[in-house]
């Protein structure tokens, strides 16, 4: 197991400050959750960003990759017909791509969150052959799906280089 590294550790940042309806509560903590986990996968070196920390082969870009395409699975109707393949980001992918990847997800989904008014709704989706989930249920899918790799993301940035918090 690598000895970790105290230089360049992070500290921890509190939860968001939101506003008081329950969409400004959920869009704070889902945006947070996001910036939490690209900032882990974030500067991190070949071969450790796919280097697997566990035995399960779980390593920081898969898990990336893996939300990039929760992120639009979830929001924008995207098709995922193999989700363990997810964790496995492509050779040739670096994690400047990785990140690139994610947060232009997170930005289209956000655009389709900007136009969701009623959480109660389905999320407005271009393929109607399959339902979409409520954007409420979205939401908190995705603040539990984020929150939980996050957590994972954690654990396996501390195992490189020894940085900790959020």
């Amino acid at each position: 197991m690598p000895v970790p590294s105290r230089r360049g550790l992070r500290g921890d940042t509190p939860p968001p400050r939101t506003g008081d309806s329950e969409t400004e509560v959920l869009r704070g903590f889902l945006d947070y959750l996001r910036a939490s986990i690209a900032a882990k996968v974030d500067g991190v070196p070949e071969p450790q960003v796919r280097t697997a920390g566990v035995p399960s082969g779980t390593n920081l870009l898969g898990l990336l990759n893996h939300l990039v395409l929760v992120e639009r699975s979830t929001f924008l109707g995207e098709r995922v017909t193999d989700w363990q393949a997810t964790f496995r980001a492509a050779p040739e992918d670096s994690a400047a791509d990785v990140v690139a990847r994610y947060r232009e997800a997170v930005e289209r989904a956000n655009g389709v969150l900007d136009r969701c008014a009623d959480l109660s709704a389905p999320v407005p989706r271009p393929r109607s052959d399959r339902p979409a989930p409520s954007v409420r249920w979205a939401l908190v899918h995705m603040i539990e799906e984020t929150g939980r790799h996050a957590g994972h993301a954690d654990i396996l940035r501390e195992l490189i280089d020894g940085a900790t918090g959020r």
